[in-house]
């Protein structure tokens, strides 16, 4: 009797138990659905957005590509936490399983996204672009010159000019082409009336007085500009990279769990 009477107990602690873990799974798929649902919506905003930036990623194959791949993964995470929070509330096995090796895959996907990022991080510092500038950039609006049209986009967005200061463009392949102009038209300040935008005052912006211009650098200005968005994306990246751990772990307890 007694040993029936611990059976019975231990059946209904494990019971107790898997259910605990059924409804944790419900809970992580769920906030890893949020997630995708977030990436998504990020991606379809870069990719719509009125305000100019959709033109600077579009004239950027890197950052082209980077905007997909934020909709893939968006696209990916959507479905796997609509999958787990389906396995884990029928008690699946076949979706709990299908699951977890999707969510490894992505998982190892992510860290060694984060591993190349690490490897070629001297791709985004300021001597880089600087050099770049100095090689490239012509300031034609031509659609032909993605590089010099990229980089109009950014000063005028940003109302910022060159990487660190207007300074860069000194002995640069601009110069070269543009012999009688200092700066770039895009480095020159513009006032808006009546809904219409013109310039300060060209000619001497061009001729290079500093009133007229913009004299900040463009890598502060957008460093500045998305520091709270780099900040919130990190530590997004830190919690969904744990949910999707705990996610695969609790996964594979529910399917042992399950008779």
């Amino acid at each position: 009797m007694g040993q029936g009477e611990a059976s019975a107990r231990g059946t209904t602690m494990e019971g107790d138990c898997l259910s605990c873990i059924k409804y944790l799974m419900f809970v992580f798929n769920f906030l890893i659905f949020l997630g995708g649902s977030f990436l998504l919506g990020v991606g379809v905003w870069v990719l719509v957005d009125p305000t100019g930036f959709r033109e600077i990623v579009a004239a950027n194959p890197l950052l082209f590509t980077g905007v997909y791949i934020i909709l893939g993964m968006g696209g990916m995470l959507f479905l796997l936490g609509f999958l787990g929070c389906c396995g884990a509330i029928r008690e699946n096995k076949c979706l709990l399983l299908f699951f977890f090796m999707l969510i490894l895959l992505i998982f190892l996907a992510e860290l060694a996204a984060a591993i190349l990022a690490f490897i070629f991080r001297e791709h985004l510092t300021r001597e880089y672009f600087t050099k770049e500038l100095k090689r490239y950039y012509q300031d034609y609006n031509n659609k032909n010159d993605v590089f010099s049209s990229t980089w109009n986009a950014i000063m005028t967005t940003f109302e910022c000019c060159g990487v660190n200061s207007p300074e860069d463009f000194k002995d640069s392949l601009f110069r070269e082409v543009n012999q009688t102009h200092v700066v770039p038209v895009a480095c020159c300040q513009r006032t808006s009336q009546n809904g219409e935008v013109a310039y300060t005052s060209l000619q001497q912006c061009l001729s290079g007085d500093m009133t007229f211009r913009n004299n900040k650098g463009c890598y502060s200005a957008v460093v500045d500009y998305f520091e709270l968005y780099i900040y919130v994306a990190g530590a997004l990246a830190i919690v969904v990279l744990t949910i999707e751990l705990f996610a695969m772990i609790f996964a594979m307890c529910l399917f042992r769990g399950i008779q």
